[in-house]
């Protein structure tokens, strides 16, 4: 939000709204200017601004406006909070409603998931490694801890167009930080759609532990050898960054092409202070989760190097330690021996979104499309 320079000003000789100033003064006092413009959908002249600078107060030096604000951010911030009026308990922000495609045919999912199948792929993933595949739509991808807890880096694509991929963050708004049975996997923009529905899930007891922390994680994201070299200095090539760009590169795909992950069998929350945690894969030989594809997808998949999280750490020590815990992943991929029972049920690989706007290109003052004499 931009603010004019009589509020900015205003901020800073009344005290309102002062963690904002102060941020500007001891991040970058001299940029102010850059960092106030007035928006572009606002017709006013930039000259009925006055742009503050740290030049606007030449008889108190930055050190001294620093003490003055942060003392103020101190006692008014407390004020502030005294104050603060009472807030009325939040509602999720995407409610599925009748007919919506958030809304799963839990009858139809469940008669797929019980229906008879056979097996068309099926291999075993070892320690630190990653593989890619193929799975057409309309079928069943099993992945299963064959050898007892391991968590899993998965990432999936259109198989016809790997641009199209899927979004974690979209589908953490519009299911939930951690997914499970009848949550759905989504793809990117413009896509907009779903690639993939789980419809097993042996961890959904797990609910949410003590300490906040869910299952199949959606709020971190892979590990990766760039990151572990910033917080170590080591140098390591089999992150799950590593592990899923080797995987897709028979496929024609590249580092470019991986993306945030689903931490499938992975436990993880936000502490009190929101900062992201992982606790130890509560998985047990035999678990598995299962997708139906939506689309015709590429699957790509990861064995984490930290194993089961039991002795997860950075660096060249933490590395030697954590392979004690680490076992392989299975991937079983079948079709159903009736795939009528598909159609018969009213499924369908699901359609693209609908908008077919320009955002708003043909109107770039924005909203305001009455045009000046």
């Amino acid at each position: 939000m931009s603010l004019t320079p009589y509020e900015l000003e205003a901020k800073y000789l009344q005290t309102q709204n002062t963690l904002s100033c102060a941020s500007l003064y001891l991040n970058q006092p001299d940029a102010i200017e850059d960092e106030i413009r007035p928006s572009l959908h606002l017709e006013q002249p930039r000259d009925s601004y006055y742009l503050t600078t740290s030049s606007s107060h030449p008889e108190i030096s930055l050190p001294a406006q620093t003490k003055h604000l942060k003392a103020i951010m101190s006692s008014n911030g407390a004020e502030r909070l005294a104050n603060r009026k009472p807030i009325k308990k939040p509602v999720p922000a995407y409610l599925p409603s009748p007919g919506s495609v958030l809304t799963v045919d839990k009858a139809l999912y469940t008669s797929i998931r019980e229906a008879p199948r056979e097996l068309i792929e099926e291999f075993t993933l070892p320690i630190r490694s990653g593989k890619a595949w193929k799975a057409p739509a309309g079928c069943i991808v099993k992945i299963s801890t064959p050898e007892g807890p391991q968590v899993g880096d998965l990432n999936i694509w259109n198989a016809h167009n790997p641009r199209e991929r899927f979004w974690a963050s979209r589908t953490k708004q519009l299911h939930a930080s951690h997914v499970s049975t009848y949550d759905r996997l989504w793809s990117n923009l413009p896509y907009m759609r779903p690639l993939a529905t789980i419809i097993t899930d042996t961890l959904d007891w797990y609910g949410t532990d003590e300490y906040g922390g869910r299952v199949h994680d959606l709020l971190g994201t892979r590990c990766d050898p760039y990151i572990n070299t910033v917080l170590s200095g080591g140098q390591y090539n089999f992150q799950c960054h590593s592990n899923l760009t080797r995987a897709v590169l028979p496929y024609g795909l590249n580092e470019g092409d991986v993306h945030d992950v689903i931490n499938i069998f992975q436990v993880t929350g936000l502490d009190e202070q929101g900062r992201y945690f992982m606790n130890p894969c509560p998985a047990e030989k035999g678990d598995y989760i299962e997708f139906l594809a939506e689309q015709d997808l590429l699957m790509a998949l990861s064995t984490c190097p930290g194993g089961d999280l039991s002795l997860w750490g950075f660096g060249e020590d933490s590395e030697e330690e954590m392979i004690k815990c680490c076992r392989p992943l299975k991937v079983e991929v079948y079709r159903l021996k009736d795939e009528s029972l598909l159609q018969k049920g009213g499924w369908k690989p699901a359609e693209v979104s609908g908008y077919k706007g320009r955002h708003g290109l043909d109107v770039p003052l924005g909203e305001n499309r009455e045009e000046k004499a």
